[in-house]
């Protein structure tokens, strides 16, 4: 593919720039070795998607959703699923006032900028569900009156791995409402190291200061919006879709809505790193943790979706 640059380049400003890149080195900072990963989590945020993080418990899943939501100076809230947690407990409840004489809304946690939905999968599928319309829609209805949730609202959950005890695997409807899913893994011997011999993470977190804020967020995907994607790298990202709905291990391949997702987690990529227009490179970046868990494998052999994802990344030419 020839070189690709729009006629009028986007910009951020520098203030702005700045603090974005202060704000990924920061949460670089405490979750240590992971910077690809929180790299992805920053495409999500910025790109106006969700997150999800699928690892073993104890890697640094939660710690990543405290450090974004310390350094990006966001309301915060730590929602902890179990098996008898209702949608209630998560959305708010109305309750009948006797001074007013009538049922008054109260807030459930669901109502803040960042909320982590930690282990998510431990919940019953109707309670997962309860997320649904506010991961798509910004918003949730409560005895038919609807209330908007704050913005910018970020949804970053964890699931472990669904072989665990007490687990339910998220349905694809869910699966599809975050933009990207990423794994964090073990770290590094170095960086275990480091976490070995440093200041606790809990301790660090309550440490950092805020590098950036809710304004800054919304006008960051307001230029996300703006980067420029050329024809020939529409064509590309459309062969990568074709190739997902022939592939002969995958029966239902990539929606028309994933592919949206993936162009903006493309986008966001090439605003992360400084280029107002995306790159090939860019589109690459982002395809595995977009595209893995929205596919449906079908045949007699079991294979793992990021595998497949890969071969098929692997097996699309650049032209």
């Amino acid at each position: 593919m020839t070189a690709i640059t729009p006629d009028s380049p986007l910009v951020l400003p520098s203030e702005l720039r700045t603090r974005l890149d202060r704000a990924v080195a920061q949460v670089n900072s405490v979750v240590l070795g992971k910077a690809g990963q929180v790299n992805h989590a920053f495409v999500s945020l910025i790109a106006g998607g969700h997150l999800l993080i699928e690892d073993l418990p104890g890697v640094g899943k939660t710690t990543l959703a405290h450090a974004l939501a310390a350094t990006l100076d966001l309301s915060f809230q730590r929602v902890q699923f179990t098996s008898d947690l209702l949608p209630s407990d998560i959305i708010g409840v109305s309750i009948f006032e006797r001074d007013g004489q009538r049922f008054e809304f109260h807030p459930g946690p669901l109502f803040a900028q960042l909320v982590l939905a930690d282990e998510i999968n431990r919940a019953t599928p109707k309670t997962q569900s309860a997320l649904l319309e506010a991961m798509a829609e910004q918003q949730v209805t409560v005895d038919g009156r609807t209330h908007a949730l704050p913005a910018p609202f970020f949804v970053v959950a964890t699931q472990n791995p669904l072989d665990l005890a007490g687990t339910y695997p998220l349905p694809d409807s869910q699966l599809d409402r975050f933009m990207l899913r990423i794994s964090l893994d073990y770290p590094s011997r170095e960086a275990e190291r480091e976490l070995l011999t440093s200041t606790n993470r809990q301790e660090l977190i309550a440490t950092l200061t805020a590098c950036m804020n809710a304004a800054d967020i919304q006008v960051l995907r307001h230029f996300v919006v703006g980067v420029v994607a050329s024809p020939a790298l529409i064509d590309y990202l459309q062969a990568l879709i074709a190739a997902t709905r022939s592939h002969a291990d995958v029966r239902i391949g990539l929606s028309p809505r994933a592919g949206l997702a993936l162009l903006a987690a493309a986008r966001a990529q090439a605003l992360l790193h400084g280029r107002g227009y995306v790159l090939p490179e860019d589109v690459q970046a982002v395809f595995v943790p977009v595209t893995a868990h929205r596919l449906t494998l079908g045949g007699a052999g079991q294979r793992d979706r990021v595998a497949v994802a890969r071969e098929l990344l692997a097996g699309v030419a650049v032209r």
